[in-house]
């Protein structure tokens, strides 16, 4: 298994900001340059799925599999012989609003998984987490 985390604080934006931020998943395109589309159907609530296209990679299936409201949620991609979680949580501090997201990769093709798609997220969201915020605090 092949874990990464990354995590910032942050004073400029609530927890109700960013959840409804990801909440909207029809509109992470207007603020996530590598993504093509994504479309949900229903509510952003455990036991749902969306369908994402990034740019440059192919059409997806990602199932939500725990979503507490302006806490945390975790999205769940399943790849041939692997499997790919995002946590995403979302802490108040003293210092400020901590946003931490870790992605999980798991399963005997988990190294191919992790070089063709894991890693690339992970060296991306230090720039993706500052749009996050940029984008929130607009809301």
């Amino acid at each position: 298994m092949w874990t990464k985390s990354y995590s910032v604080v942050t004073k400029e934006i609530t927890k109700e900001q960013i959840w409804n931020l990801f909440a909207d998943v029809n509109q992470w395109p207007a603020w996530d340059k590598g993504v093509e589309w994504t479309q949900l159907e229903g509510k952003f609530e455990k036991g749902n799925h969306f369908m994402f296209q990034p740019k440059a990679g192919p059409k997806l299936k990602i199932r939500i599999v725990e979503a507490t409201e302006n806490k945390s949620f975790t999205d769940f991609t399943k790849f041939p012989l692997a499997k790919m979680y995002g946590a995403h949580s979302f802490e108040e501090t003293p210092e400020g609003l901590r946003l931490t997201t870790t992605i999980k990769v798991q399963g005997p093709l988990g190294f191919l998984w992790r070089r063709l798609v894991a890693q690339k997220i992970v060296d991306g969201l230090p720039a993706d987490m500052e749009q996050q915020i940029k984008t929130a605090r607009a809301l």
